[in-house]
């Protein structure tokens, strides 16, 4: 039986980081993967606050050669309804840290992230499944399959599941519990671009608000290399009683209704060798974020909604937080997984958790789209748009809801806050 101090189900990015700091720290890890990497996975759009970790893992170097290679320079966003144009600089923010960061094709960031992992001593097993899990007095015992499907066990002091949306543990542990969001779906590919609008900024994540359908909404993540990530987000009785069916017709006649993404993609070639993909129901929520010999890391807990872009961030954060934790208790310390662990995790998510409902009851689009917003207050929330959302000295971060409702019925009224 195969003996580590820490297993990771999944190498994506909260794997990846878990284990490279995990190894810094001089722990034996192995990191279980049920796929072969590169594989497609979109979430591609990262935030400045990612950086950090990526940094502190020791691949931000590697992650920079990425720029020759597809990856996109990313300073903020910028937001469209109708006739208004908005941007939000990621530079110019309330909260420290990195302001910039890429636009990624995930299957080749996740691949970078892995690889240096194992390039620092993680052991990584691509085309390994987790089958089972049973807890010991002193250790967890995973039961597993290899690549030719043949079962095994690796036995370990502790388990980190990173297996985003299989939610591999919420399963096994039966931990799985409804989220509180709609059931929305997406319809999405990737496109070859060819945008020669001056207006459009390439160095920007841009979000397109329907003209008239304001819970229905566009990602549009441009890369360097004239690719573009595109799909529309709305609740399935929606976007499917419009009269076009499939993935493409659906998605090419909403980006048709809207203006800006109609005028800049007049000369877009929409077939390639991505096809056109679904996501439904993607929204995820669980009974417990750990447990004695485990915790769950990123969307393998808990994930909201695409539309900030905070996924593979909460994904990164998650990572810092148990493996700081857990150091702690392997090092001797009494440590409390609730308050360390859990509820900090919890401060930043329900941040995220405040703004993604009030996109979709327009009260944040409201503040978005306002003609003019107090420059202090534009850069609390470009701090949380920038990934921050853990910054309690922001305003905005602690009593996000009631600041935001005032924030938006002023900006509602006046058109101005």
């Amino acid at each position: 039986m195969s003996q580590f101090d820490v297993v990771i189900i999944g190498a994506g990015p909260s794997g990846a980081i878990a284990g490279a700091l995990l190894n810094k720290k001089g722990y034996r890890v192995c990191v279980l993967e049920k796929q072969v990497f590169p594989r497609f996975v979109i979430g591609e759009s990262l935030l400045p606050h990612c950086m950090e970790f990526i940094a502190e893992a020791g691949m931000l170097e590697a992650v920079n050669a990425g720029a020759a290679d597809g990856f996109q320079f990313k300073n903020g966003a910028a937001f469209s309804w109708g006739d208004r144009y908005t941007t939000i600089d990621f530079t110019d923010k309330f909260s420290p840290g990195p302001g910039t960061t890429f636009q990624v094709m995930r299957g080749r960031f996740d691949h970078i992230l892995i690889s240096e992992a194992q390039k620092q001593g993680v052991e990584v097993r691509f085309e390994h499944s987790v089958n089972g899990i049973e807890f010991e007095e002193d250790a967890a015992v995973l039961s597993v399959t290899d690549t030719q499907g043949m079962p095994y066990q690796i036995r370990t002091q502790f388990v980190l599941d990173a297996s985003g949306y299989g939610r591999v543990l919420a399963k096994l542990l039966d931990l799985e519990q409804p989220s509180f969001l709609p059931e929305r779906m997406a319809y999405f590919t990737h496109i070859d671009d060819n945008v020669t609008d001056p207006v459009f900024d390439r160095n920007k994540i841009l979000i397109c608000t329907h003209p008239d359908l304001r819970d229905v909404w566009f990602w549009f993540i441009p890369f360097s290399n004239n690719r573009t990530s595109i799909g529309v987000v709305g609740l399935p009785e929606c976007l499917n009683n419009h009269g076009a069916e499939g993935a493409e017709a659906i998605l090419q006649k909403f980006v048709s209704e809207v203006p800006m993404l109609r005028r800049i993609l007049v000369n877009a070639q929409w077939h390639n060798d991505v096809p056109f993909r679904t996501l439904r129901n993607y929204s995820a929520n669980v009974k417990s974020l750990y447990g004695k010999r485990f915790a769950l890391l990123g969307n393998a807990s808990e994930f909201l909604d695409p539309v900030f872009s905070s996924g593979v961030t909460i994904a990164m954060h998650s990572a810092k937080l148990a493996t700081d934790v857990l150091h702690r208790q392997f090092s001797g310390e009494t440590v409390n997984w609730q308050q360390d662990f859990a509820d900090k995790l919890q401060i930043g998510i329900n941040t995220f958790k405040t703004y993604v409902n009030g996109w979709y009851s327009t009260a944040f689009q409201d503040v978005i789209y306002a003609e003019k917003i107090n420059p202090e207050i534009r850069r609390m929330i470009s701090s949380i748009l920038a990934g921050y959302a853990w910054d309690e000295t922001n305003p905005y971060v602690i009593n996000s809801e009631r600041r935001l409702a005032v924030l938006a019925e002023i900006c509602g009224q006046a058109k101005i806050c």
